[in-house]
């Protein structure tokens, strides 16, 4: 499962290659090893309650925070029990005095203090963040509204807050992974937090739904269904609406098997029938612009966008097996990347563009991959037995949620950049499946 040490070597390469954030405000920059790195230790207060209902929230609060900087994999949160003032924080304004050698002797790298205002429909939190390595600095001070029924988003929001301060880089505990399950006997999609918290079904159609993917607002989820004559036409379903619509209603008579919006969210990625195989389209969200990319009679499919909307992944046999290729996104230029085994597929470029996850056939089995772009660096990320499949990244390009068999049934998993931290995230029933790791919330 874990990583080779010479990946590791090529991970803090590249990183090494990266300009520092300014947000970071002169930290360092979070390096990614081979595991047994440094991890940040935050000891995180009881928010000082404004009003008398804030009373009982601010445990709740306090441990959703805590969760959230954990699940990063780059925070620990220090228990209580070792500190040396009191757990709970003062009102912020005028903005308290703090004992720095105290927090500095529990080993505590960040500080978090916080008031919070509990009402009826709403719930206002104002944290102050302080660095105590650099003698109790200030790098974060910020205020929140939130609906009150949102109080685990509160937290989450405000974890991945303090890990962007230390990191230049906010964290992802306050995200959402679509997936699809057949734990209702149809394969239907289905949403859950990050962590696998709050999972909650999506579509009621009763037939087979797949291969959902996010709008880069995180507004919206494009997916494949078949519920119409038994044929895969493309569907979108969008925060605050109750039901789905069919989309590319132009493209009727069609097969599409697949779309994926590009980093602006104006156009997809498609992958339709054409002339008796598949083939990779580029298409308005609207409808229109029709542009078909790639033209050889193979099967082309699985696109996915660079960052920066230039280029496509995707995998082709049109060398006899699957092998993942490039191309521009008007579809010019289209070069194969790997080279190593006799089946790829299923590629997943990284959102901060370093690098392209796909699956591997190894032996009998499926293990996940990376490759670079340029197709240099060519290395293992998961390798088990069990077969591991469908990569997906987090919005930081910190982890992979992907697909795998080693418990039994199909069940979704996450996993830090370094192969450490793995974590099982669904737990049935049925078969879980097609992770899609949505953008930040705005």
């Amino acid at each position: 499962m874990h990583l080779p040490a010479f990946l590791a070597l090529v991970l803090l390469a590249l990183a090494a290659l990266a300009p520092a954030p300014t947000a970071a405000q002169d930290r360092a920059p979070i390096q990614i090893t081979e595991g047994g790195g440094k991890r940040y230790r935050a000891a995180v207060l009881r928010f000082a309650p404004v009003t008398p209902s804030s009373q009982g929230i601010v445990d709740e609060l306090r441990e959703t925070i805590q969760g959230g900087l954990e699940f990063s994999g780059i925070f620990a949160a220090i228990s209580e029990q070792a500190f040396l003032d009191s757990p709970s924080s003062p009102r912020l304004d005028p903005e308290p005095p703090v004992t720095c050698p105290n927090w500095r002797q529990i080993g505590a790298d960040a500080l978090v203090q916080g008031e919070l205002d509990a009402q009826a429909t709403s719930l206002r939190a104002e944290i102050r963040v302080l660095d105590v390595a650099r003698g109790c600095v200030k790098m974060l001070r910020k205020a929140y509204r939130v609906d009150a029924r949102e109080r685990r988003r509160l937290g989450k929001a405000i974890a991945d807050d303090v890990i962007g301060a230390f990191t230049g880089v906010p964290g992802v505990s306050d995200t959402e992974l679509a997936f699809v399950s057949d734990r209702t006997k149809n394969k239907e999609i289905f949403v859950m937090e990050a962590d696998g918290a709050n999972v909650r079904q999506a579509t009621a159609h009763k037939t087979i739904n797949t291969f959902p993917h996010w709008s880069p607002d995180a507004t919206s989820i494009v997916y494949t269904s078949y519920r119409y004559a038994n044929r895969p036409q493309l569907f979108l379903l969008t925060r605050g609406t109750r039901s789905p619509g069919r989309i590319l209603r132009e493209l009727n008579g069609t097969q599409i098997y697949r779309g994926v919006f590009d980093p602006s969210g104006d156009k997809l990625a498609v992958v339709r029938d054409a002339e008796g195989s598949s083939e990779i389209y580029s298409v308005r969200k609207g409808g229109g612009g029709n542009t078909r990319l790639t033209r050889n009679g193979a099967i082309d499919v699985g696109p996915s966008w660079s960052p920066d909307g230039r280029r496509i992944a995707f995998t082709s046999d049109r060398a006899g097996a699957p092998q993942i290729y490039l191309m521009n996104a008007d579809g010019s230029d289209q070069k194969r990347i790997t080279f190593n085994g006799s089946y790829n597929a299923n590629p997943a470029w990284s959102p901060d563009g370093k690098w392209i996850a796909y699956e591997s056939r190894v032996g009998g089995q499926m293990d996940i991959w990376l490759i670079d772009p340029e197709g240099g660096v060519n290395l293992p990320l998961i390798e088990h037995p069990r077969s591991d499949e469908a990569p997906s990244w987090s919005p930081d390009s910190r982890m992979l949620a992907f697909t795998s068999g080693r418990r039994g049934r199909m069940e979704l998993f996450i996993v830090d950049l370094n192969g450490e931290n793995l974590r099982q995230i669904t737990h049935g029933p049925g078969n879980n499946t097609n992770p899609a790791w949505g953008p930040r919330r705005r």
